[in-house]
């Protein structure tokens, strides 16, 4: 028989067929993979929470809330390393060219990084802001809300409240330490500075290590005896958040070497990971006038129950008075209607008084 009339074997069984491919993600020659951005310590930001679902709305409406206010304080940002050039004249330092060069190439994500730059969190209803110099977050947040607060035009509609962050830091005791002296010490222990009165304000969220009390106590112990504890008349108000912020981590290049129960696509996608953040910042006495820099409620205040609280008082103050001048002599009316009374009916009258009373 011709071996042109063999009949071929198929691929699908035995071991001659065709060899697949593994589906594994490997890094190739030359590609170094970028993890997503997230909180680091020495961070500076702004916390931003907004209405439950409008988180990607609300992220592009701070943003051109935050762009727009950049223009307007700082005018064009420029890179550090971005004077203007020397003199082909003058003569070139070429030690202090190579420190410069090797300075920029340390800084260049920073300088060519975005002024604002959106960190995604797993966490309903929030935001993290993260940004770079020239950006002051405490200026920079005072002065939206003071613009809102003296009328200016409502541009954004799912944002609720801003809370600007100096410094952040890992939420440990090491971490809380370190924080509170680079963020307290210029504002209370310059030279010269006189004896303040302050407020600590610490807020948790999905975050159980550190303890509120814990917090406040180092805070204290920051500031120092100098000055004075004041919670309502306060000079400044010392602000603490800590979270406890969950990420989606996306499939890596290195996904291939996690255990195989991560390996397949639909668990990676699903891979979170968490940690403890803790941010702090340092506001002005004029915090509860821009209504805690929340710009919903600059823009539509919520009614103030006291009134409510105060009409439904005086309305059930003016019936118990009612129903006491019905109740308390009943003789009376009684006789003035009706004219003929036994002495049986006005006693079981006196009788029934307390009780409806009481």
């Amino acid at each position: 028989m011709d071996d042109n009339r063999k009949r071929k074997a198929d691929a699908s069984h035995g071991r001659s067929g065709a060899k697949k491919s593994k589906p594994w993600m490997v890094v190739k020659k030359g590609q170094h993979y970028q993890s997503p951005p997230s909180i680091e310590p020495g961070d500076e930001g702004i916390w931003a929470t907004c209405e439950m679902g409008k988180e990607g709305k609300c992220t592009s409406d701070l943003r051109d809330l935050f762009e727009e206010y950049a223009a307007l304080l700082y005018g064009e940002v420029k890179g550090e390393g971005e004077d203007a050039g020397d003199d082909d004249n003058a003569e070139v330092d070429i030690e202090a060219e190579i420190k410069k060069e090797v300075q920029g190439m340390k800084s260049k994500t920073t300088k060519t990084g975005p002024l604002f730059q959106t960190i995604k969190m797993d966490i309903q209803c929030v935001l993290f802001f993260k940004t770079r110099a020239p950006i002051e977050p405490v200026g920079f947040v005072h002065k939206i809300c003071k613009d809102a607060v003296e009328g200016a035009t409502r541009k954004h509609r799912w944002v609720k409240k801003l809370t600007p962050m100096t410094m952040m830091g890992k939420a440990t005791v090491e971490g809380l330490e370190r924080v509170a002296k680079d963020v307290l010490e210029p504002v209370f222990h310059a030279e010269g500075t006189l004896p303040k009165k302050f407020a600590i304000r610490p807020t948790r969220r999905n975050h159980n290590v550190m303890k509120r009390d814990d917090i406040i106590k180092q805070i204290a112990k920051t500031v120092g005896g100098k000055h004075s504890v004041d919670l309502k008349n306060y000079d400044h108000l010392i602000l603490v958040d800590v979270y406890r912020v969950r990420r989606k981590h996306p499939p890596t290049p290195y996904s291939a070497f996690l255990p195989y129960s991560f390996r397949s696509e639909a668990k990676l996608t699903n891979l979170c990971v968490s940690k403890n953040v803790l941010g702090m910042s340092v506001v002005g006495s004029d915090f509860e006038e821009l209504k805690q820099f929340n710009l919903a409620e600059i823009y539509d205040p919520t009614p103030k129950p006291a009134g409510k609280s105060s009409n439904a008082k005086a309305e059930a103050e003016i019936g118990d008075g009612q129903r006491r001048a019905n109740t308390s002599s009943p003789e009376p009316q009684l006789v003035q209607s009706v004219g003929v009374i036994t002495n049986h009916l006005a006693s079981a009258d006196k009788e029934s008084t307390p009780t409806e009373t009481e």
